[in-house]
């Protein structure tokens, strides 16, 4: 633990944590309401360089491939190639948005703990220094927190294990046998991409995958919203929105479908040495098992804080965190959209403004310590 007190830590009256949409756009709404960056507020991104969980994705995921990306707010991105990978449009676009509204992102740092301080502060402990802050905006995502299930004989798999975060694109699989675990959007996007170049695949979910035909409009994906975030209003852990909109019918699916690379099979019962195994005796051989099984939400640095209920989740009345008003959470449960996240991070600023109003900073600051 970090001993270091509010007067020897860098004060400020915001820290954002993570740069990516929802953290971009609570920058953008802290600059329009008039607060400087790293002088009233600091954002704080782990990642080597912008474009949040974008930069990470595999390199077969083009930009025209990419379903509901909404635009920053103040800056449409107009003009890619939809044939350029992912990473590189929205990797150019974040760092061109930075530099537009002077968002003076510090990067890589990575957030340890936020603690109680003194004063009605928090403190941020980082790699580059401790921040002492009033209010907080958590926008850190789940990318960095994969969730790989634990199945009997897990460990004696001769094959390569690997999660949807690692995956290298499709020709890494050619001539082999492939499982792909995962019921949503990426575990279909894989099998596709794979299929061509695997030996065989095998696609296999804990639940029947339902599939969504017709269009989705606003009233679709606000009621989907509303299924997530009642879940988090009682305090259980945030399911992602496509969880509860099922898979779209699309052609590509269609023909995946016909041509049986989409014939889902129950879940198995333990993995063998050679590939996995179902209670009634059906063995399938296998080189290669890929977790599509999604992610988790990036919040162990607020574990001293003690935000969590008893269901699992933080709960939270639009994104401020029910137990601590100081903490407001962006691209959690229903924001986890880009949409949504933009939504979220206007919507955050606005409360921790009327919050702040309340709670004027004492009037005597002291000299503080700068961040090496």
């Amino acid at each position: 633990m970090n001993d270091i007190g509010v007067r020897e830590a860098r004060q400020v009256e915001v820290v954002v944590i993570g740069a990516g949409q929802a953290g971009l756009s609570a920058a953008y709404h802290l600059r329009r309401v008039g607060y400087e960056p790293d002088r009233d507020f600091v954002v704080l991104d782990h990642a080597p360089r912008p474009g949040g969980a974008w930069q990470f994705r595999w390199p077969t995921l083009t930009y025209g491939r990419v379903h509901g990306m909404h635009a920053l707010p103040g800056m449409e991105l107009t003009g890619a190639d939809d044939s350029r990978p992912s990473s590189e449009v929205i990797g150019e676009y974040f760092t061109a948005y930075e530099e537009k509204f002077d968002l003076r992102v510090h990067r890589p740092v990575d957030v340890t703990a936020v603690r109680e301080g003194e004063d009605g502060r928090l403190l941020v402990e980082t790699s580059e220094g401790t921040y002492a802050t009033r209010a907080l905006i958590n926008a850190t995502g789940t990318w960095d927190r994969p969730f790989w299930p634990r199945y009997p004989g897990q460990e004696t798999f001769r094959g390569r294990q690997l999660h949807t975060a690692q995956y290298p694109g499709p020709q890494e699989f050619a001539g082999q046998r492939v499982v792909v675990v995962g019921g949503g959007a990426s575990g279909t996007q894989h099998l596709l991409e794979i299929a061509p170049f695997a030996a065989s695949t095998t696609w296999v979910t804990r639940r029947e995958p339902v599939f969504r035909e017709g269009p989705f409009g606003e009233e679709e994906g606000r009621a989907a919203v509303a299924l997530v975030e009642d879940r988090v209003r009682q305090g259980l852990p945030p399911r992602s929105v496509v969880s509860v909109t099922g898979l779209p019918l699309n052609d590509a699916i269609r023909q995946g479908i016909a041509d049986g690379v989409l014939e889902r099979q129950p879940m198995f019962d333990r993995i063998t040495p050679d590939g996995i195994a179902w209670a009634d005796g059906r063995e399938i051989q296998a080189d290669v098992i890929l977790w599509a099984t999604g992610f988790r939400p990036v919040v162990d640095h607020l574990a001293p804080l003690r935000l969590r209920e008893t269901g699992g989740g933080i709960r939270l009345e639009g994104t401020r965190a029910v137990r601590d008003p100081r903490i407001h959470m962006v691209g959690y449960g229903p924001s986890a959209s880009t949409i949504g996240a933009n939504r979220a991070g206007r919507a955050a600023v606005a409360e921790i403004r009327r919050l702040l109003a309340r709670q004027p900073a004492p009037v005597s600051r002291p000299v503080v310590a700068t961040v090496n």
